[in-house]
């Protein structure tokens, strides 16, 4: 038995280092199909009798290439005109050719000057001068869009500041890291009202998604060594607003502070903390799908059919929440079609679970995966109740990959203070994500407006209130009138 379990641990730990990640499942028989022999009974082999082929031939149009995208109509153009190498005095012009190529300008440093003219009264009882306008960092030479490309380098496309700062010191630039990391602490404690406004208006929604992620922390009292905190995400799918919140573990007392208020459904994986919400008569606990399948994918090679057959019938499920997708189906819809086609489905696979969980060994891959399933079976059906749950949490799984992608490149954070920062900057830039806003052209206007606007209409500057337009190309202007 001991041996068995340590076989499959080895193949599981194959499986992550060298196997294919995709838990894409595509059945060899058609559900119906599959017999399954779980008595002892061998099957008998039918003869396989020689198969005659033919040669068939047909013609069918050929597809034609769809050539290159155009390029944006509103991108600035510059025009280079060649003339033929001969002269052509005497000759008409009857048209022309134009080819288009993509160029890129390197990223330009420049200086704003604002001149504020000083006046004597006539009398002279004094002098007269325009008031300053309000800055994102009082006295400091980062102007607002400075401070917006700093942050999204680093928390959309992953640049780790020491890197930001080899880039200006190319452009002729140069900036110490130690001050680019005091700008982003001071843009944090900037925004920190806004982040406060996103987490109460998420808690709003009636159906919010949850999971977590591990952070490396800096522990400055032990030398070498880093503490491992975790951000707690929260996915509001209609709202489009996610929020992180960092904690320093694990334990439940994270998500019970943020949800304290929190009043309706609430779809997690099956981590034991949020099991404590099921006993909340205010909230709804529902399952992830994609969790339960993906067990009985690490169970393939273990046992073979019982994991084939969970993975058909689950995967005619997800067949039936892509069509609705594509019919853009409103929630009415969408409930109708799972009352009468995916419970028949799910009260099967209910039955089947316990039909098969005394045939297998409890601590084999097949074993865990049923009993994880079968656990949890009641609030995996749940989705089924209201048309707009989802099946799965894969959207907010989506939103935890740039937090993974940012650990790759900048290792962990410097202190626990500055994994609180993280977590506000990755709320912000993933609910712009969601409402298909440009990161940067949001985080500038908002650095601009956020030290004069009103305090109790904050909330009106989160990214599912406010929409800009495309932003035009950037031009150095000589002088800017204020």
């Amino acid at each position: 038995m001991e041996n068995e379990q340590l076989r499959e641990e080895l193949k599981q730990l194959r499986r992550l280092m060298f196997g294919k990640k995709s838990e894409r499942f595509v059945p060899q028989e058609l559900p119906g199909q599959l017999q399954l022999e779980l008595e002892g009974e061998e099957k008998e082999k039918e003869e396989q009798q020689p198969v005659e082929t033919e040669k068939i031939s047909y013609e069918r149009k050929k597809k034609r290439h769809p050539g290159r995208h155009p390029l944006p109509e509103d991108l600035p153009r510059t025009q280079i005109i060649i003339e033929p190498d001969m002269d052509t005095t005497g000759m008409v012009c009857i048209g022309e050719e134009v080819t288009e190529v993509l160029a890129k300008q390197p990223s330009t440093f420049f200086v704003i000057e604002i001149i504020r003219k000083k006046w004597a009264k006539a009398d002279g009882s004094g002098v007269v001068i325009g008031k300053m306008p309000s800055r994102a960092i009082e006295k400091s030479i980062a102007h607002e869009s400075l401070l917006a490309y700093i942050l999204v380098s680093k928390f959309v496309d992953h640049l780790p500041l020491y890197r930001l700062t080899q880039i200006f010191q190319r452009q002729g630039v140069s900036i110490p890291t130690s001050t680019i990391n005091d700008w982003v602490r001071a843009c944090c404690r900037l925004l920190l009202p806004l982040y406060e406004a996103l987490k109460k208006e998420l808690l709003l929604n009636e159906y919010l998604q949850a999971d977590e992620s591990p952070i490396k922390v800096l522990d400055k009292s032990k030398k070498g060594t880093t503490h491992l905190g975790y951000q707690w995400v929260y996915l509001s799918k209609d709202q489009k607003l996610v929020l992180f919140d960092y904690r320093k573990g694990r334990g439940r007392d994270g998500p019970r502070r943020i949800l304290k208020n929190f009043s309706g459904y609430l779809q997690t994986d099956g981590y034991g903390v949020y099991e404590q919400f099921g006993k909340n008569p205010n909230i709804t606990l529902l399952s992830c799908m994609a969790h339960a399948r993906r067990y009985f994918d690490q169970a393939k090679e273990n046992d073979p059919q019982r994991a084939a057959y969970f993975l058909t019938q689950v995967q005619s499920l997800y067949n039936l929440e892509a069509s609705l997708r594509d019919q853009k189906a409103d929630w009415d819809t969408r409930f109708e079609a799972r009352q009468k086609l995916a419970l028949p489905i799910l009260k099967h696979i209910g039955t089947w679970l316990k039909t098969e969980y005394p045939k297998v060994l409890p601590k084999s891959s097949i074993g865990k995966a049923i009993h994880y399933s079968l656990k949890r079976w009641k609030l995996l059906c749940r989705y089924t109740e209201h048309g707009g749950l989802e099946i799965d949490n894969n959207l907010i799984e989506n939103q935890i990959r740039p937090l993974a992608l940012g650990r790759k490149n900048y290792l962990f954070a410097g202190s626990h203070q500055g994994a609180k920062n993280i977590a506000m900057m990755y709320s912000f830039f993933g609910s712009c994500k969601l409402n298909n806003l440009d990161p940067f052209q949001w985080l500038f206007a908002i650095l601009d407006k956020i030290p004069d606007y009103p305090v109790n209409k904050i909330s009106d500057l989160l990214p599912c209130h406010v929409h800009f337009k495309k932003p035009e190309p950037t031009t150095t202007p000589a002088s800017t009138k204020l």
